[in-house]
């Protein structure tokens, strides 16, 4: 590094400063970076193939890829999905290619927000990653198997990066205000409470922690003493986000009364705790994914429309953010709290789960496998059910658990008609 490029980092975002170079300086994924995991015995042998990165924003999807080409002496070349064309990952490739041929170098693409390609886009780079021309890496905050192409997924391996604890934001704050990337040169002093706000409402998202002490270090002047001393107010205004009569043990409690106000139906306190969450800087796609699993936890099979709802709430928050997301939560909350109530079924799942870990070579009825064998299980040949009017009764379970009830349908909302129907199916 020139001194040129050292001036430059000095100047660079705190965040960026303090990316890890190496595997032991990386914080949090334990699950993927343990010494004998997958991903470090592949990067410590130098023949790491295609991948991709998937997890909520600031976990270190990128900096794992930093260290990786760094680790296999490679070179990082970083496009973003929503900026960048075909145009731009043909002139990448094609210089991949030289270094290659030329020095034997190889060339790690990382792509940023990769779900954001078109087919065609991502169709150029197939060749590439195949003949090993690149050494594909996606990031993504969007699961792949849902949001990219088969092609791109088939030639990938795919890792899932979790959200980091309070405790890993903390750690990587307290690096910064040490280390000399950091505030090491300055006598910064970070009060507890302070580190502990910014760790909770950072929401596992070391980029967004770092941004918030950076700020604070910068807006503090100094006191008599040459220190810098953040308090939990500053943190407050740093890290956008006030502790509006609301820490982290309350906030657990006021979504487990929101929670518990919604299956017992009380429309009023449901919306009052979840307007306490949202103006105290909560997450609303939290309390609109409680909505969800609600619906069908609480509300299920005697009022699927409130799956329906629950979901568009969740649509409204991904795409149009808080306040104008406000309206349509509070018309779920409403929705699902008015609608009446059956739980069966998560008493399904639950059972049914139960049985398929119980019999674990539970086997097939010949007649309802893809390609039946010739011999005669007992079971006879498949009937097409709408070759009988659209239901004809036959074995479907496997025989250890053939006579299994695990759906039973209880007498609320738009149920009590099921019962009827599985009684005369049944008889």
């Amino acid at each position: 590094m020139n001194l040129f490029e050292e001036e430059v980092k000095k100047l660079a975002p705190l965040a960026d400063r303090m990316r890890p170079d190496t595997l032991e300086e990386f914080i949090g994924q334990e699950h993927l970076v343990s010494p004998n995991s997958f991903l470090v015995r592949a990067i410590k042998a130098n023949s790491f193939g295609s991948c991709i990165f998937y997890g909520p924003p600031g976990c270190g999807k990128t900096t794992i890829a930093h260290i990786i080409a760094s680790t296999c002496k490679g070179r990082f070349v970083k496009l973003n999905a929503v900026s960048s064309g075909v145009g731009d990952a043909k002139e990448v490739i094609a210089e991949a290619r030289r270094n290659l041929e030329l020095y034997g170098t190889r060339t790690y693409l990382l792509l940023d927000e990769c779900h954001r390609w078109s087919k065609a886009q991502s169709d150029c780079v197939l060749e590439a990653i195949e003949n090993g021309s690149i050494i594909f890496i996606g990031s993504t905050t969007e699961n792949p198997f849902i949001s990219m192409t088969r092609a791109i997924i088939s030639r990938c391996r795919v890792f899932e990066f979790k959200a980091l604890t309070k405790e890993n934001v903390i750690t990587a704050l307290n690096r910064a205000i040490t280390s000399e990337k950091g505030y090491g040169n300055l006598k910064v002093k970070v009060d507890e409470d302070a580190l502990d706000h910014i760790a909770w409402a950072s929401a596992g998202d070391i980029r967004t922690a770092l941004n918030a002490l950076e700020l604070a270090v910068k807006t503090t002047p100094e006191n008599k003493k040459g220190e810098i001393v953040i308090n939990k107010a500053t943190a407050e205004d740093c890290v956008q986000s006030k502790a509006l009569a609301i820490d982290e043990t309350t906030q657990y409690d006021m979504l487990s009364a929101f929670c518990k106000s919604l299956r017992g139906s009380d429309t009023d306190a449901a919306l009052f705790y979840a307007e306490k969450l949202l103006i105290s800087g909560y997450d609303p796609l939290i309390i609109a994914r409680r909505l969800v699993a609600h619906a069908s936890e609480d509300v299920g099979m005697a009022d699927s429309n409130a799956l329906l709802l629950a979901m568009s709430a969740l649509h409204s928050c991904e795409k149009l953010g808080f306040p104008e997301c406000n309206l349509t939560l509070c018309h779920a909350i409403i929705y699902l709290c008015e609608a009446e109530k059956s739980n069966s079924v998560v008493v399904a799942m639950n059972a049914a789960m139960e049985d398929a870990e119980k019999y674990k070579d539970a086997v097939v009825p010949n007649h309802l496998k893809n390609h039946p064998t010739g011999y005669n299980d007992g079971h006879g040949k498949y009937k097409y059910p709408h070759n009988y009017g659209g239901y004809v009764k036959q074995q479907y379970l496997p025989d250890v658990v053939k006579d299994k009830v695990y759906y039973m349908p209880l007498n609320n909302g738009k149920e009590k008609g099921l019962i009827k129907k599985k009684d005369k199916y049944n008889k």
